[in-house]
């Protein structure tokens, strides 16, 4: 049944131990497994051990991941031991690490010389004819010193000693200042600066003395540390190659997999037992994944270990699957409780849409909806929402704010307001009708059905007297019958002092009754939204019309901002009414989620999980 949730399967899986990685390569590609572990045996994988690797792994990660390549992910097979491999993975890191130190301290010491470089440039170019002659500052001494800094973006700098000369030029990539003092005094501008974030650069000692020819001498100098780098990238290139670098990264990153998703699982010197939960009935999506790899194993479903708590798997179609976020807003419904999503997969966008109606609008939600999804999921949302108010955007005759340009198909807002009123009204009990018998259903699964009888049936009688007076005055002989019912149920099943109950359930009555007024009248606001939408674009039509040449342009932006305004308050409120209004009437959100195991993806910083 889509409505409820079911459970999860236990499932255990015993395989050769040179096979476990394979095994749950597999079990990961199914998307169907959640791994527990559940077992006493004293012996298990020791993946406190794969810990203490990877923590030096990312001690190494953190000095040289920039150098690194891209992990090479190798699928877990049964000549590859989960526990040895990272450990030889490692020490090749390690190996590589001992021999690429000096190519990696020679490209950070060129690109250090090429930022200079390009500085001394930037500085040349924007200096004119009075910028020192620089070889002279760069051989200024004993007694005095000359300096060139790239200066942090404030600029700013304390008072100088009047024996040093300054001289500050604005270049392209910041301000310079050019400073030549003694020594002593140079040495405490040194430290001035560097704690201001400046930056010294260096000076060439072989600067020409022509200025003139200052330019094709950084050009020349700027070549000669490109084919230094490329060389020594080639270099780290080859040592990375020799120690297998790309594949011991991405050993460790299946390591990491390991430790981040992976129990300490239960293994004796030839086998490994997984066990945990399948999202299936039965076990043929494993059994044909292992299959397909040729592993060797023994694979059972069968009852849960005693004590344990199966997480509840929802079984929604994929047009609904969007909207489970709304339960799960409140947490996950468990294997006894209503999953909403294919209800609110209806409601929230006739909510939305009934709001929002217009039909270019309600086109341009759809289509940011559609664009955005994939950079935040939630915005999917919006493509139901921005279809529905296309259609309410015909029944109301609205297309981009305008209401002269096509028929209303129904009812204009704002000619019939008590219309639209009525109907989120109607709407609204609706609402809480269906909540109110979802929680029937529950209580049916749950084998309390006598006691909803009892204690609940009452109040939704009353409820439908009341609402239903509004479509027939005879039906107000229910709203007594009701209340009468709501009373005398739990009175009739008590076992202590009868009276003692019947005030309990008059109490209980009341409450309810008033909340399912409250909640009932909450959905006028549904009615409300369109209306003032209706009347906004009344009054950006309005102003569109007076600007007589910007016609257009105000009406465009008029109708963007009630689109970003709009559609941000309309999702607000459809959110807040299907938690505060329908859900609170049957959802208890008592269930465990299903998570299931992710399949290995590199990674260079396997403790944190962050991505290349």
């Amino acid at each position: 049944m889509i409505l409820r949730p079911s459970t999860a399967s236990w499932f255990e899986l015993l395989t050769a131990r040179e096979e476990l990685g394979a095994a749950l390569d597999c079990l990961a590609a199914t998307g169907a497994v959640q791994l527990q572990a559940h077992s006493s045996a004293e012996s298990r994988l020791a993946l406190p051990d794969l810990r203490v690797t990877l923590i030096e792994f990312e001690t190494l990660s953190r000095r040289y991941a920039h150098y690194w390549p891209a992990p090479v992910m190798r699928p877990p097979a049964a000549d590859r031991d989960l526990l040895e491999t990272p450990r030889v993975a490692l020490g090749e890191v390690r190996a590589w690490s001992a021999e690429a130190q000096p190519l990696i301290a020679e490209l950070e010491s060129l690109e250090a010389q090429r930022t200079d470089v390009e500085l001394l440039d930037d500085l040349r170019q924007h200096s004119a004819d009075s910028l020192p002659r620089l070889d002279r500052v760069a051989a200024a001494g004993p007694v005095l010193a000359g300096r060139i800094y790239a200066l942090p973006a404030d600029g700013q700098t304390q008072a100088l000693p009047p024996t040093v000369l300054l001289q500050r030029v604005a270049g392209t990539s910041g301000e310079f200042m050019v400073a030549v003092g003694p020594r002593e005094e140079i040495a405490a501008l040194d430290q001035a600066l560097a704690a201001r974030k400046a930056r010294g650069v260096a000076l060439p000692t072989d600067l020409p003395a022509d200025p003139a020819a200052v330019g094709a001498f950084l050009a020349e100098r700027r070549n000669a540390i490109e084919a230094r780098r490329r060389a020594a990238s080639e270099s780290l290139d080859i040592v990375a190659r020799q120690h297998h670098l790309a594949e011991s990264l991405g050993e460790l990153a299946l390591a990491a997999w390991l430790v981040s998703h992976v129990p300490e699982l239960p293994v004796t010197e030839h086998f490994a037992w997984v066990t945990g939960w399948c999202s299936d009935a039965d076990d043929h999506r494993l059994k044909v994944a292992l299959d397909a790899r040729g592993l060797h194993y023994l694979l059972r479903v069968m009852p849960a270990p005693p004590g344990s708590e199966p997480p509840s798997v929802l079984h929604n179609p994929a047009w609904a699957r969007p909207f489970e976020v709304f339960a799960g807003l409140m947490g996950v419904p468990g294997t006894r409780d209503a999953d909403p999503s294919v209800i609110v997969a209806i409601l929230a966008p006739l909510m939305f849409g009934f709001m929002f109606g217009d039909v270019l609008q309600g086109l341009a939600v759809s289509v940011a909806g559609f664009v955005l999804r994939k950079r935040l999921p939630a915005l999917g949302l919006l493509v139901p929402g921005g279809l529905v108010a296309i259609v309410f955007g015909f029944a109301f005759g609205s297309i981009l704010a305008r209401e002269d340009v096509i028929p209303a198909f129904w009812v204009r807002p704002l000619e019939q307001p008590l219309t639209v009123l009525g109907t989120a009204l109607a709407f609204g009990a609706i609402v809480l009708v269906v909540g109110l018998l979802l929680n029937a259903l529950q209580f049916l699964w749950r084998g309390e059905i006598r006691g909803w009888v009892a204690a609940e049936a009452g109040t939704l009688v009353a409820y439908l007297g009341l609402v239903g007076t509004v479509v027939d005055s005879r039906a107000l002989w229910a709203l007594p019958a009701g209340l009468a019912w709501a009373v005398a149920g739990p009175t009739i099943v008590a076992e202590g002092d009868r009276a003692v109950a019947a005030g309990h359930a008059a109490g209980e009555m009341l409450e309810r009754m008033l909340q399912l007024g409250v909640n009932t009248v909450s959905f006028v606001r549904v009615g409300a939204f369109a209306l003032a939408h209706a009347g906004l674009c009344t009054a950006v039509v309005g102003m569109a019309e007076a600007s007589g040449p910007g016609y257009w342009p105000v009406l465009i932006v008029g109708n963007a901002a009630i689109i970003g305004l709009e559609g941000l308050v309309v999702s607000i409120q459809t959110t807040r009414l299907i938690l505060f209004e329908f859900f609170i009437r049957f959802l208890t959100a008592r269930g465990r989620p299903f998570e299931p195991l992710p399949p290995p993806v590199p990674t260079p910083n396997p403790i944190s999980g962050s991505k290349p």
